[in-house]
């Protein structure tokens, strides 16, 4: 499959409009026609589409997992959607949009969790449907009002939020690496803090599916790789296997400098490198 462009997107109309969407229900119904998003310099204000959300979210979810599921599969796991684990607090209500698991069910245990996948991709570009039933495109997201997928700050704090609220949910989650997939860049207020992110571990990475959103000037990646856009799915298959193959923990604490002190001082005395780190994270979780 290639990855996200304005032909998946067309693809995805295509599709709604066939299962019975009204079209307006996918686009914004304006006095000069009907748009996906509304154009920068039309004078139409509160409007607002929530029609479309569940419909490009269903789309998103199972394109992603048409994607993954050959990389899960060169792994030996299965890329599976809307998975359920009480462990890690994913609910029916809560679950998780895609993952990677050492079985193909939806009702997992923690343990055979490898990789955690959040969604937050949505239409990207601009499109005028035509009285001819046809979808054309009229503008990259610089064209239009709208903010795409992670372009949203409510859709970055969503994805912020469930991910801490995994990270929390117990030891279970410790290993789990965590991914946020989104087909936009992200805006430069966000720059530091997906960095940090990454950095502290709470999230491994939000990553653009969509190498080409735009041809202006627009930001690819941070500095320490918090974001980054995906320029080919064999860079996919590597970043999988790195997360899934490197034996990583999660850590957190807020504690004083001599209680830290006397945990490395202790964890220091074990004889090689592996043995200090886990008794580093055993004295720290206490």
């Amino acid at each position: 499959m290639a990855l996200w462009n304005n032909n998946i997107e067309i693809q995805f109309f295509k599709e709604a409009l066939k299962s019975f969407a009204t079209p307006e229900q996918l686009f914004y119904n304006l006095q000069s026609g009907y748009f996906a998003y509304i154009p920068k310099g039309f004078d139409v204000e509160g409007q607002t589409l929530q029609s479309r959300n569940s419909l490009i979210g269903q789309f998103t979810e199972r394109w992603c997992q048409n994607l993954f599921e050959p990389i899960a599969q060169k792994l030996n796991l299965f890329a599976v959607n809307g998975v359920v684990c009480e462990e890690l607090g994913l609910t029916r209500q809560t679950s998780a949009d895609l993952a990677f698991c050492t079985t193909n069910e939806i009702h997992q245990k923690a343990e055979n969790i490898k990789l955690l996948f959040e969604i937050k991709m949505s239409v990207v570009s601009n499109y005028e449907f035509e009285k001819t039933n046809k979808i054309k495109l009229i503008g990259d997201y610089t064209k239009h009002k709208g903010n795409p997928s992670l372009l949203r700050s409510d859709s970055m704090l969503k994805a912020i939020g469930k991910s801490i609220n995994i990270r929390v949910s117990g030891i279970e989650a410790t290993k789990i690496p965590i991914v946020v997939l989104g087909n936009s860049p992200i805006t430069s207020s966000y720059v530091k803090k997906v960095d940090f992110l990454k950095q502290s571990g709470v999230i491994q990475g939000f990553w653009s599916l969509n190498p080409n959103p735009t041809d202006k000037e627009h930001i690819t990646q941070s500095p320490k790789l918090g974001f980054r856009t995906i320029s080919a799915e064999e860079q996919l298959l590597s970043l999988c296997e790195e997360l899934i193959k490197t034996d990583m923990n999660y850590f957190s604490s807020m504690i004083s400098k001599a209680s830290l002190g006397k945990i490395i001082s202790v964890a220091s005395k074990e004889s090689n490198d592996i043995a200090k780190a886990e008794k580093f994270l055993t004295l720290i979780r206490h």
